[in-house]
């Protein structure tokens, strides 16, 4: 496995890892300067890639997630798609062989599907989902991506332009 790739499916499980970890970091007693910091870094993070809403977050006893219910099922989904890809063999194996018929398009859409109908129910009834489910339909579009990031890494380190989402048979 490349560097890249090394460090794209690490990254994606370190944050995954981190957005528990943040909220029970903030809610240490004083003086804890090393958990606040890391607190800090991590919703500082959030608040870039996240509106991080209360009402559409999941807690930890007292303190908020970075991350709302859906980008955190999209970044644990993007986790357990790296812990699959480094166990499966799948990097060592299959990592340049041909891309599948289905195009990256055609996969990132219908991963998507299940978040674009969380949406859809959202727009239209006014009523929220429970985070459980927001959080559920977010995981097939972090795998996905996972695949579609690693695929084209892949691609890269072969000298390949990547065509398509990488072969997972």
């Amino acid at each position: 496995m490349t560097v890249l790739r090394r460090v794209a499916v690490a990254s994606s499980m370190a944050w995954a890892l981190l957005l528990p970890l943040a909220p029970f970091a903030a809610s240490q007693p004083a003086p804890a300067p090393v958990w606040y910091a890391l607190a800090f870094v991590v919703y500082g993070a959030g608040s870039v890639v996240c509106h991080q809403l209360p009402e559409r977050s999941f807690f930890l006893g007292p303190a908020q997630w970075p991350v709302c219910a859906r980008c955190a099922g999209i970044y644990v989904g993007a986790a357990l798609a790296a812990l699959w890809w480094l166990g499966s063999g799948f990097s060592r194996t299959r990592a340049t062989a041909p891309p599948k018929r289905l195009s990256t398009r055609s996969m990132l859409a219908a991963a998507a599907a299940p978040t674009a109908a969380t949406l859809l129910y959202e727009w239209t009834t006014g009523d929220m989902p429970s985070h459980a489910v927001r959080a559920l339909t977010g995981a097939p579009l972090g795998a996905a991506i996972v695949f579609v990031v690693v695929g084209a890494l892949s691609g890269a380190s072969a000298g390949r332009t990547p065509t398509g989402p990488p072969n997972v048979n």
